[in-house]
């Protein structure tokens, strides 16, 4: 089951403290793999965590704003936490997510729009402890952030047919990749071990 499996795979590759400690460097090697990527792939996925682009609408500027961001598969639908990397913060998004009914989802070579519902009371704790057992980083970010209350979504296909099922739950169709996808893969894959290794002697 995929949510006991990658938890043990993270702690084995010291994913958890390479993604508190280089949060900086994978933001900016992330744009550049999706880019050359088409959105299909993150630096996130390189170390087998599932990861999309949320576009939503400012709710300030009314403009489109895309973030990429780790999700949790939850059956037929996507969970959000807004840990905002342990920051003391709520992160933006999350502040532009709560404004809007719907949004945009990029994930798996799939683009579709979503419901979304900020999830509280009871069901905040069954959707946190889903995340948190997916990945256990949460609570460390949780933590770090001095206890705040992370903010959680729960996002719906509009229209949940086959092919986004499958690209929720990660298992949609491989496709012909973009020419320059393996160069960008392998450049990712490069800047996770080396954050990785910097990691280990920090």
């Amino acid at each position: 089951m995929a949510s006991t499996v990658l938890p043990r795979v993270a702690r084995r590759l010291g994913t958890y403290r390479w993604v508190m400690h280089g949060s900086g460097t994978i933001l900016a090697s992330d744009r550049l793999v999706r880019r050359a990527t088409r959105g299909r792939h993150g630096v996130l996925d390189i170390a087998g965590l599932p990861s999309l682009e949320l576009t939503v609408v400012g709710r300030k500027t009314g403009l489109p704003r895309t973030t990429s961001l780790l999700y949790v598969p939850n059956d037929d639908s996507i969970l959000l936490i807004g840990s905002n990397w342990g920051s003391t913060e709520h992160p933006s998004w999350s502040a532009n997510l709560r404004s809007a009914a719907t949004a945009v989802v990029h994930v798996g070579g799939q683009r579709f729009p979503v419901t979304v519902t900020q999830i509280t009371g009871v069901e905040r704790k069954r959707a946190w402890d889903t995340a948190v057992e997916f990945w256990p980083g949460y609570e460390m970010e949780h933590d770090l952030s001095g206890g705040r209350t992370f903010r959680v979504f729960e996002l719906h296909p509009v229209h949940p047919t086959p092919p986004r099922m499958a690209a929720i739950r990660g298992t949609t169709p491989s496709r012909p990749r973009s020419p320059y996808a393996r160069p960008a893969l392998a450049a990712a894959a490069v800047t996770v071990a080396a954050l990785w290794w910097r990691s280990r002697r920090d």
